[in-house]
């Protein structure tokens, strides 16, 4: 049975008390941090809290260097469990031996540095004790600090032992979401984004409404999108969404990936990976689109010509590869031009996304022109695919039918920029920008000052995942769903 715990840290009892309240909504565990308060109130008015939680609690009092809110040395935190109400749970660091019913003890461990090497040797520590359930928090760097997490919660459920095992930051996400699957004790997820008591803690509302946690078992298949960074994509959204709709029993999870080669080799490939999972297919977005090639068994020869794969397929044994990009670009702007044969197109940029309209827009017979800052990369690119190339800083996109931005710039940490300004746009009659989040870009908005019609990429974000699902499962997903699930993620 999937259980979800939510944590409550507040700096007052009445602001603990309401917070315990609104957690219950969505939790079947509450966790009672007192680490947060700066001193321990009176134990009578906390029993009449206690009281009013109708959700099981789990009582915390963590020090500081366990990841807790306060300094607290031994001997204050021995004193502390000595005095404490008896909740349902009480989690106790393990250098403690407090005067308790060892069968409703959580001994803890945090590491918040990484995955130790002798993880495995912590595991039969803590294990050694009386206590009932054994926990086991640790940093993830990568998606591949995931895997060692997910073995001890194989290797505890073998034994019949009760683990709580999470790999915290957001390479971890896949613990938090697939953990109750093969064992957990419980998973953590947090009141609000605001309130999250560990690095990579999701909400309970979305751990459960975009992830279905409850509904994830051993036969799930997991599909997942591969990048760095991926926590801002609404590409679980759609997918998940999509997966509910059409009755089958899968989840899309974010996977942050370092060496794409060293994962696809110790986690992805059928033949070589280390953890039994049942992936079906990943998304690949920036910057494994080229180097994820060197991994696949197959490709298709479209993806082959653009120089980039978005799409894998896990069949039997094999890797396949595909690149839906292009279509998923040339689907919408297609629908808002009705031919592109002829028109002068210009796109900015000169990366994987770049590749795929190059290569969609010369499909359809389109004057196309490549302009990007790296003069050295946008000529080997426009070489590629026999276009011309031109500086990006002094362009002028007045000549011009279609204006395609192909670049991050608009999005994360460069959302107040754009590569074009109003004064470069005007006179040309179309910019589309393949960046969907914000869905309202900076160039958008320049574009819009001077009366050229626009597109947005979640148009292209929807087209190219529709395909990707199609390919995963055999199934057709609707349109209209991913897309509202995409706008209501970006709040829209």
């Amino acid at each position: 049975m999937t259980q979800v715990c939510v944590p409550v840290c507040e700096k007052s009892l009445d602001a603990f008390e309401n917070a315990s309240a609104r957690a219950c909504e969505f939790a079947d565990i509450v966790e009672l941090r007192l680490d947060c308060l700066a001193a321990v109130e009176d134990w009578q008015r906390w029993q009449q809290v206690l009281d009013r939680i109708s959700r099981p609690v789990i009582l915390t009092f963590r020090p500081a260097e366990q990841g807790g809110y306060r300094e607290l040395d031994h001997d204050a935190r021995e004193s502390f469990w000595k005095t404490a109400p008896r909740t349902d749970w009480w989690d106790v660091e393990s250098d403690l031996a407090p005067d308790a019913d060892w069968s409703r003890v959580i001994i803890s461990h945090h590491d918040f540095s990484g995955v130790p090497d002798n993880l495995e040797q912590i595991y039969e520590r803590l294990a050694a004790s009386p206590a009932r359930v054994v926990k086991i928090a640790v940093q993830a760097n990568d998606v591949l600090d995931c895997i060692p997490v997910l073995q001890l919660l194989d290797r505890a459920r073998a034994e019949g032992r009760d683990l709580i095992a999470i790999a915290m930051g957001n390479a971890g996400i896949a613990t938090r979401v697939l953990g109750p699957s093969r064992g957990a004790f419980l998973t953590y997820a947090a009141l609000e984004d605001a309130s999250a008591t560990a690095p990579g803690q999701i909400t309970a509302q979305k751990l459960r409404s975009v992830y279905h946690v409850d509904k994830i078992d051993r036969e799930t298949m997991v599909c997942g999108l591969v990048g760095r960074p991926v926590m801002h994509s609404v590409s679980p959204h759609m997918h998940n969404a999509a997966f509910v709709s059409a009755a089958i029993n899968g989840v899309y999870l974010p996977l942050e990936v370092r060496d794409v080669k060293t994962f696809f080799r110790r986690m992805v490939h059928p033949r070589t990976r280390e953890i039994d999972l049942n992936l079906r297919g990943l998304s690949i977005t920036a910057p494994h689109k080229s180097a994820v090639l060197e991994c696949l068994d197959w490709i298709e020869p479209e993806a082959e010509d653009i120089g980039a794969v978005n799409t894998v397929v896990v069949d039997d044994d094999k890797l396949r590869g595909f690149n839906t990009d292009a279509a998923g670009f040339i689907e919408p702007l297609l629908a808002l031009t009705g031919s592109l044969a002829g028109s002068r197109v210009a796109v900015i940029g000169a990366g994987g996304a770049a590749r795929a309209a190059l290569w969609a827009l010369r499909r359809q017979q389109a004057n196309v022109t490549l302009f990007a800052r790296d003069a050295a990369k946008a000529r080997a690119v426009g070489q590629l695919f026999d276009v011309s190339y031109k500086p990006l800083p002094s362009a002028s996109f007045a000549e011009y039918d279609v204006v395609v931005n192909a670049t991050p710039v608009g999005s994360g940490e460069l959302i107040d920029q754009t590569p074009a300004t109003a004064q470069q746009l005007a006179g040309a009659r179309y910019v589309y920008d393949l960046v969907y989040n914000p869905i309202e870009t900076r160039l958008l908005k320049e574009a819009g000052e001077v009366e050229c019609k626009t597109l947005r990429g979640l148009e292209m974000l929807v087209a190219q995942a529709k395909i990707q699902f199609q390919l995963w499962t055999g199934q057709a997903p609707s349109a209209s769903l991913m897309y509202d699930s995409a706008a209501a993620a970006l709040g829209q």
